[in-house]
């Protein structure tokens, strides 16, 4: 059976998300991945992204989860609350249900940034993303065919 990914994308600077989600899809089928193997869902936020993550995880139904965001430092401490946390929450979602988590969270200082990172003028980390799912997902099938050995 073909490996399903599902990618979850924040709504949050969905300017710049579009544009990761774009690179992430275009990046999975240009590896031969079909388009009804990927699902995608939106969340308000990249603090979201790992609840909906555990709960795809935990259906056993993708290879792979693809988050995408993008944290922008403003003049609070918001940012340093959200961006850890999404990134804390990710891993463990990953390492509590063995389903890689790919954490396509951009976390710049400047909106300039983030643009440049998301393809929007410069290289696109939602490419980055997928193909760590892709190199993830490999790895998970050869570590299952060693353990079976």
């Amino acid at each position: 059976m073909a490996a399903r990914y599902l990618i979850i994308v924040s709504r949050f600077n969905d300017t710049i998300t579009k544009s990761l989600l774009s690179g992430a899809q275009d990046t999975l089928q240009e590896a031969g991945v079909e388009s009804n193997h990927v699902d995608t869902l939106w969340v308000p936020g990249a603090f979201e992204l790992a609840t909906v993550a555990a709960q795809a995880a935990r259906s056993k139904t993708y290879a792979a989860i693809i988050c995408l965001g993008a944290v922008i430092r403003g003049d609070t401490p918001h940012f340093d609350l959200v961006a850890g946390q999404a990134a804390a929450g990710l891993q463990r979602v990953g390492i509590d249900t063995g389903v890689p988590v790919i954490f396509g969270v951009i976390t710049t200082d400047t909106v300039e940034q983030a643009l440049t990172r998301s393809g929007i003028k410069g290289g696109n980390k939602g490419v980055d993303a997928a193909q760590s799912a892709l190199s993830m997902v490999k790895t998970m099938g050869r570590l299952a065919e060693l353990a079976r050995r």
